[in-house]
């Protein structure tokens, strides 16, 4: 029987803890505009990350540096199609456009290695598409966001294998992630200094609400998928984004009311099944 790693309990826990973002970037874009929100939260949490583990951080090397801004960029690309996507369309939506990274990710990994992942992989994976079609489908007609959330996909894919090809275990792996949110950070400050203005939260929920996002979303979520992911293989990382939506759109239901459906619980299930699939008795690797 296939045994879980720590590492693969970590991954799913650290996208299971970005799936939330989405519904307080939405709440939040109500009151601040998408650079201004994004530069606040990665910047902030950059300099508490910066401050509780600055030894680790100047003790990197040049490589892991470049590497770390290569990977922020990257995931930045993903930040900045979703805030443009999620002033157009509902979060539920938003989140299945992005995630689709899990087809993406197989794909451009094919390429790469000119090889097919295993077969197990290959079923879940067709499993969790569907269940993310089936979510899509019960949104209805697609809005002006379409677009950005599937370049945010694209991104997102490309963050992941960046992320697995730049990345070793024997690598700095946390301070790796606190520059990829440093970098984040930066280029959300140029853009907002460029196009925006900068202020800040004007009320304690808002307050509240940049908290989680600095905190759990990005100060766990991304400072520490490049330790959980120096363990895992990119086609693993790929599936596991399938629990994404899935939270997501559970959320916006209960916190936004936003419709979910049979559909989109029977999608729900599917992607559960293929999350759960690879560790089942019938499936040995």
């Amino acid at each position: 029987m296939y045994k879980t790693s720590k590492y693969e309990i970590l991954l799913i826990a650290v996208i299971s803890a970005r799936a939330t973002s989405f519904i307080f970037n939405k709440l939040l874009l109500q009151s601040m505009s998408a650079f201004n929100l994004l530069s606040l939260r990665f910047l902030i949490a950059f300099i508490l990350l910066y401050i509780l583990f600055y030894k680790d951080i100047r003790s990197m090397s040049l490589k892991h540096i470049l590497s770390s801004i290569i990977i922020g960029t990257l995931f930045f690309g993903m930040m900045f199609f979703e805030m443009l996507a999620l002033q157009q369309a509902d979060t539920s939506l938003i989140s299945l456009l992005e995630n689709s990274a899990i087809i993406f990710v197989p794909l451009i990994n094919i390429v790469l290695t000119r090889k097919l992942p295993n077969k197990v992989t290959i079923i879940s994976t067709i499993i969790a598409m569907t269940g993310v079609i089936l979510l899509a489908l019960q949104q209805g007609s697609l809005t002006g966001g379409f677009t950005f959330g599937i370049l945010a996909g694209l991104c997102y894919a490309l963050g992941i294998i960046a992320t697995d090809k730049l990345t070793t275990e024997d690598d700095p792996s946390l301070a790796i992630g606190i520059i990829q949110v440093g970098t984040m950070g930066a280029l959300s400050l140029l853009l907002t200094l460029t196009t925006e203005t900068l202020v800040l939260p004007q009320t304690l929920p808002q307050w509240g609400m940049l908290a989680m996002l600095i905190l759990v979303c990005t100060g766990f979520g991304y400072t520490l998928q490049p330790v959980a992911q120096s363990h895992v293989s990119t086609e693993k990382a790929g599936l596991f984004l399938s629990v994404n939506p899935a939270i997501a759109a559970f959320l916006g239901m209960i916190v936004l009311h936003e419709s979910l459906g049979l559909l989109g619980l029977l999608g729900m299930v599917l992607i559960l099944i293929s999350i759960l699939l690879p560790y089942t008795k019938i499936c040995k690797e």
